[in-house]
């Protein structure tokens, strides 16, 4: 009785066993490669699902989500200047064909990098270093199209391609860097020189204003003056006074106005005059013969 009931056990927990390794349990956004006698059999969707264990195994487990590679690739330029170039590849297994991803190709990633390579490698070397720089999204652009032609048949999905990093040798970086700071000083330059000439401009401008008012103001002040001594002759001369003691009359209020003056102003330099009293006469006579002359000379006499 004994016996029977260790073999009932045995028995139960063969079966049990056998049963637990029939079971496939398969994760979201997993799909399970299920081989039978070493032959592609089927494919395990996420979920529960059963295999007939010894003859069922299973080959592989494949991630169905977008899997990011990083990759570093060293070429020139066509003006000899070496870069590395950083990309950047999102791809995917296209669940309709998880069987050529998982057959077709031993190692995706490597084969990805070999494509990336070979795209890199074509389009870099016709351009020179800042051309690669403007057109990195260009040349992008043209590696994920060729990587997608040529993994289009091995169940591999390419979201997407970057070029996320373009990177001189050093030295080259620092001439970059030296022509923009020159290029920069240059135009900081032009700029500076550029005001300073508004500002010659601007203060010429000023000045040539201010002589034309100072002008104006002279030439006012003196009609005012010619003005005054026309009233002032005509007012004499009703008086009973003829020309001559008008002017001298004239002559000599304006000179006591100038000794005035020159006394009044402390700071006033030093001037020598003649005090005697034939000097008003003097003066007199010769502002008579500058009047005279002048008008023989306006007539061209």
């Amino acid at each position: 009785m004994e016996f029977l009931l260790t073999v009932a056990v045995i028995m139960l927990v063969i079966v049990a066993s056998i049963i637990y390794a029939g079971i496939v349990i398969t994760s979201q956004q997993t799909v399970k490669i299920i081989e039978r006698l070493g032959k592609f059999h089927r494919i395990a969707q996420p979920g529960f699902s059963l295999r007939i264990p010894i003859f069922d195994r299973v080959a592989a487990t494949l991630d169905l989500r977008v899997q990011s590679l990083e990759a570093n690739l060293d070429t020139k330029s066509k003006d000899n200047v070496f870069v590395t170039a950083q990309v950047s590849t999102q791809y995917r297994i296209d669940p309709a064909q998880t069987a050529q991803a998982f057959y077709e190709l031993s190692d995706p990633e490597r084969q990805i990098q070999a494509y990336i390579a070979d795209a890199i490698r074509s389009a870099l070397p016709q351009m020179d270093l800042d051309e690669v720089f403007e057109k990195k999204d260009d040349v992008a652009r043209n590696v994920q199209k060729n990587l997608a032609d040529g993994m289009q048949g091995f169940g591999i999905i390419i979201v997407n391609t970057l070029i996320t990093g373009i990177d001189p040798a050093r030295d080259v970086k620092d001439a970059m860097n030296n022509i923009n700071a020159a290029q920069r000083q240059r135009i900081a330059a032009q700029e500076i020189a550029e005001a300073d000439r508004i500002k010659v401009v601007t203060r010429a401008q000023g000045e040539a204003e201010r002589q034309k008012l100072e002008g104006k103001g002279i030439a006012d002040q003196r009609q005012a003056i010619v003005d005054g001594l026309a009233a002032s002759f005509k007012q004499l001369e009703e008086h009973g006074m003829d020309e001559q003691e008008v002017l001298n009359l004239l002559m000599l209020n304006q000179y006591m106005d100038t000794l005035q003056r020159l006394g009044e102003h402390g700071k006033a330099s030093t001037i020598m005059l003649n005090g005697t009293p034939g000097a008003m006469s003097d003066l007199r006579q010769q502002v008579m013969e500058a009047i005279v002359g002048g008008k023989k000379f306006a007539q061209g006499e």
